[in-house]
């Protein structure tokens, strides 16, 4: 054997290992790619999922310094604010008023009148704690405010674009047709927004009694033979137009 054949044959094996080793790297690069693309599910509802989770229900109450009593709306304000928690409420109502303000004074009279709103509306005297702040800004008007914990329905964060959803080499979702990232995720957040119940989310609620004697009196025309159409009699002072008679 030569001495250029044995160098001929080395450089052939170093090849040969620069190959095997490339084509690992570059395999082990797919393999990692295709975990993270099968990671996002195609379907909105599994990638926006929408979480019961607990959020706080709060109203803010404007008091000037002149001013030691709560408005007409500010009164209806903390007296739907006191329905809402017994309805939905999960911990006290936190009642967070200025001191060392201008309107320190008008605001600790005013809190007074939300605190015997709240007791007139069924809320207990424990289910109310007073916390005192200072703002940080002092130019700004303290406020009282008004808050407590419920179980709410939450989705998003919306507006996440991890790759461009436009022509691009390296975005194979755009020729594999698939839905982008951010898809769906504007329909799920004001769905949760919008529920009056998240439990409905979870389980339906249970059913009312039926109201029997309606029922008797639409089975009786029926047996009868009669429509069971309900006749009101001021129906036609509602209509607007009588087109079609």
């Amino acid at each position: 054997m030569t001495r250029t054949n044995s160098i001929d044959r080395t450089r052939v094996y170093r090849v040969a290992a620069a190959l095997v080793g490339l084509a690992t790297v570059l395999g082990a690069c797919t393999h990692t790619e295709d975990v993270v693309t099968a990671s996002v599910p195609n379907d909105y509802h599994q990638r926006h999922p929408i979480a019961i989770t607990e959020a706080n229900q709060s109203v803010v109450i404007f008091i000037g310094h002149g001013r030691g009593g709560l408005s007409a709306s500010q009164r209806a304000d903390v007296a739907g604010l006191a329905q809402t928690w017994l309805r939905e409420g999960t911990g006290a109502i936190v009642a967070d008023v200025p001191i060392g303000t201008p309107n320190a004074r008008a605001a600790a009279a005013s809190y007074q009148e939300a605190r015997a709103l709240l007791a007139s509306a069924g809320v207990p005297s424990h289910g109310v704690t007073l916390h005192h702040y200072q703002p940080d800004d002092p130019r700004a008007l303290g406020t009282i405010r008004l808050s407590y914990p419920k179980i709410a329905a939450v989705a998003g964060p919306c507006g996440v674009w991890p790759e461009d959803i436009g022509l691009s080499i390296a975005n194979r979702s755009y020729f594999e047709n698939k839905p982008y990232y951010n898809f769906g995720c504007a329909y799920q957040r004001n769905m949760a927004a919008m529920i009056d119940n998240p439990s409905d989310l979870v389980q339906p609620r249970s059913e009312t009694p039926a109201y029997t004697i309606r029922r008797n009196a639409a089975f009786e025309k029926y047996r009868k033979g009669e429509p069971t159409a309900i006749a009101y009699p001021d129906a036609e002072k509602a209509k607007l137009s009588d087109t079609g008679k």
